[in-house]
């Protein structure tokens, strides 16, 4: 176990320097000079003023030296300043972390709470009536836009009912993203949840435990629900890597202060060193859920440490 667990952290690190090798690429792949686009709006954007902003982003470096440059400030914990303000990158980010981790945390708990349930239901009454509305609201779950579901939230609970506040940072003000991507993210739990359930369900061994006399809950939660998991385990990790990441169109419909909000406000003033941030911050929160639900994976199911 402990060589399995060494194996994927080697592999998550070595996934983590490609990442930041890339993202150091990424200026150079920008249509046009990338010192232009950036100030291109400033007043201040004279020759000389130009030709310092690119000597203070290693622009006047060969390519490799600037990659070779980057990846070493990021593993020594320094992400670059940003072009406007002059401030850290890293810092920023990290004031925004917390409030991005309580959306997704908040979001994925509600989503799990109710997609597992109408999975479950589902699963035990597949192909009759109970099963087909489970699907047709997963199905509707999985088409509707979470922007769209989220303005129409606002509509309703904050502008029509006026229970919820539309913006801000606390406590109230989660509810209503929380919600949005809770009702956007079940429908794929439930699906998931359902499919895994079924194929368990149809086992020898499943067989062999209604044969022997056991009920129904039983067969469920002892006997199908350990294996089951391992599917259910695989899309939760992912949907949670991905809000970490920042849930970028929710953080902005709801204007919550989150790191996808703050990726936006860079992306529309040309801030290409937070931009870069982001990226290696979302990398490195996905690749180390992945990390994490491989290992999970070993203690799920006993085969998978054969491999």
């Amino acid at each position: 176990m402990l060589f399995l667990i060494s194996r994927r952290v080697l592999v998550a690190f070595a996934t983590v320097i490609v990442v930041i090798i890339l993202s150091g690429l990424l200026i150079h792949v920008v249509p046009g000079d990338p010192v232009t686009a950036m100030m291109a709006q400033s007043v201040s954007a004279t020759p000389e003023a130009m030709a310092e902003m690119r000597t203070r982003l290693g622009l006047d470096l060969p390519v490799w030296q600037q990659v070779l440059l980057y990846l070493s400030r990021v593993l020594h914990g320094d992400l670059g300043t940003t072009i406007r303000g002059n401030e850290s990158v890293l810092r920023l980010l990290m004031q925004r972390v917390p409030n991005t981790f309580a959306l997704a945390v908040s979001g994925l708990g509600l989503a799990l709470a109710i997609g597992i349930p109408l999975g479950f239901l589902a699963a035990v009454n597949r192909g009759r009536l109970a099963d087909t509305a489970v699907m047709f609201i997963a199905v509707l779950g999985v088409s509707i836009p979470a922007f769209w579901l989220g303005l129409i939230m606002i509509q309703v609970f904050a502008l029509k009912l006026d229970w919820l506040p539309v913006a801000g940072s606390s406590w109230r003000n989660i509810i209503l993203p929380a919600l949005t991507l809770g009702l956007t993210y079940c429908a794929l739990v439930a699906r998931m949840t359902r499919s895994a359930l079924v194929d368990v369900l149809e086992e020898d061994y499943i067989r062999t435990a209604r044969a022997k006399g056991l009920r129904g809950h039983e067969v469920l939660l002892v006997h199908a629900l350990r294996p089951a998991l391992i599917s259910i385990v695989t899309v939760v990790g992912l949907v949670f890597a991905y809000l970490l990441g920042g849930q970028v169109i929710i953080e902005n419909v709801f204007s919550w202060n989150g790191i996808g909000r703050l990726a936006v406000q860079a992306m529309l003033e040309r801030d290409y060193p937070m931009i870069q941030g982001f990226i290696v911050v979302f990398a490195v929160s996905v690749v180390i859920v992945s990390m994490l639900i491989d290992i999970l994976y070993n203690f799920l199911d006993p085969r998978m440490r054969q491999k």
